[in-house]
């Protein structure tokens, strides 16, 4: 790492034991895992033709395993290809699907506000991740106000004692919770962002 002159196998493991981040495209050296020779960074050990990786990128200093990576000079970052099937929007500054050339909506003058989730990727629709379905935005203010909406809001006395299995996307959480209509609360962590897991019970 030329910021503090130390050894590190990867970025990840030098950022999780110093105080600092390493900037990889200031990486000029590496040093091979089999002969330990020091060298200027490339893709095979000049000393004992170690490989050390399947792809290797010379501007981010990436070593991987081949996933059909490229390096996309507008984004300053390598990208999951394979690079014949995406391109870089000028507009919406991201590498996009081929099959959205020409069809998607700017993201910068739609008129549905987009918010940038924790891994990059844009949200307008919506409020939680749609893959690990965790709430991708401090939902407190908005459960508060389906608290007071539950509570306006009775429902008809053949419900009124039943409950109902849930599973809580946000803590992962199992309830049993009484049923309504507008959600059901987590009992541990009270969010409103949950699965009904079993069947209804009176």
């Amino acid at each position: 790492a030329p910021c503090c002159d130390k050894l590190y196998s990867c970025r990840l493991c030098h950022d999780n034991s110093e105080d600092h981040l390493l900037d990889r495209f200031k990486v000029k050296e590496v040093q091979c895992i089999n002969c330990e020779k020091i060298q200027r960074a490339q893709q095979t050990c000049e000393e004992c033709s170690t490989l050390f990786g399947e792809y290797y990128c010379s501007m981010c200093h990436l070593f991987d395993k081949d996933k059909k990576q490229y390096h996309c000079e507008n984004c300053g970052i390598c990208r999951i290809g394979p690079k014949e099937d995406f391109f870089h929007c000028l507009k919406c500054n991201l590498c996009l699907t081929i099959n959205l050339q020409g069809k998607h909506k700017d993201i910068h003058t739609s008129r549905i506000v987009a918010h940038v989730l924790p891994c990059g990727h844009l949200l307008h629709r919506g409020y939680r991740c749609p893959l690990c379905m965790h709430s991708a935005l401090d939902m407190t203010r908005y459960w508060r106000h389906l608290d007071d909406e539950v509570a306006h809001t009775p429902m008809p006395s053949e419900y009124q004692n039943m409950t109902v299995d849930i599973l809580c996307n946000d803590c992962n959480g199992k309830s049993t919770v009484q049923f309504h209509i507008l959600g059901m609360k987590c009992n541990i962590c009270e969010s409103y962002n949950t699965a009904q897991s079993g069947g209804y019970r009176i």
